[in-house]
C-alpha cells in the first residue's frame, strides 16, 4: 500500500511540474488576423524587435499613428516591426469596421506597418495575443493590464516581453529608440 501511495505521489509531482511548464507560452505560437482577415503566425517575427500597440481613432492619442509610422520607418530596416491592434474597449473610440479602420490609418497617417483585425484587449473575450502580453504564466515576464488606447508592448528578437510603454509615453520617445538600437 506504502509504494502504490509513493507512485501516486511522485506520479502527482511529475504531472503538476509537467502542467507548469505548460502554462508559459511562446511568442512564437501565437496567432491572429490581418486587417484584411488573412492568418498572420507569429513565428514569422523570429530575430526581430516587435512592438505591439492597441490602437484608436478618435482617441486623443490617435496622432501617435504619425510617429508609429516614423518609427517604423526609421527602424524597419533593423528588424524592428509594428503590429497595431485596434481595440474599441476604451470609451468606444474604435467603432469602425476593420476596412474603415484600414482606410482611416491609411488616408489620414499613411500607415505601411501592419495592422490586424480589432480585437478586445481586456475582458471576457481579450484577443489571445493580449492574454500573453498581459499574463506573467504565459509570458514569463510580467502581468499587466492594458490601462488606455496606444500603450505599448515590446518584444525582444527572442520573443520575450522586455517592457511596456504607456499612452502617453510617444513612440519616438528615448526609451522606445535606445530599446530598438540596444541601448
Amino acid at each position: 500500500m506504502k509504494m502504490k501511495i509513493s507512485l501516486l505521489l511522485v506520479a502527482i509531482v511529475a504531472l503538476s511540474a509537467f502542467t507548469v511548464k505548460l502554462t508559459t507560452a511562446s511568442f512564437y505560437d501565437l496567432k491572429a488576423k490581418t486587417i484584411d482577415g488573412k492568418d498572420f503566425n507569429f513565428s514569422d517575427l523570429k530575430g526581430k524587435k516587435v512592438m505591439i500597440v492597441n490602437t484608436a481613432s478618435k482617441c486623443g492619442y490617435t496622432p501617435q499613428y504619425e510617429d508609429l509610422e516614423k518609427l517604423y520607418k526609421a527602424y524597419k530596416g533593423k528588424n524592428f516591426v509594428i503590429i497595431g491592434f485596434p481595440a474599441n474597449n476604451f470609451g468606444k473610440q474604435e467603432p469602425g469596421t476593420n476596412g474603415e479602420i484600414k482606410e482611416f490609418c491609411t488616408k489620414n497617417y499613411g500607415v505601411t506597418f501592419q495592422m490586424m483585425e480589432k480585437v478586445d484587449v481586456k475582458g471576457d473575450d481579450m484577443n489571445a495575443v493580449y492574454k500573453w502580453l498581459t499574463s506573467k504564466e504565459l509570458n514569463g515576464k510580467m502581468d499587466s493590464s492594458v490601462k488606455w488606447n496606444f500603450q505599448k508592448y515590446l518584444i525582444d528578437e527572442k520573443g520575450n516581453l522586455v517592457d511596456v510603454a504607456f499612452s502617453n509615453e510617444k513612440p519616438m520617445d528615448d526609451k522606445i529608440v535606445n530599446w530598438i538600437n540596444g541601448k
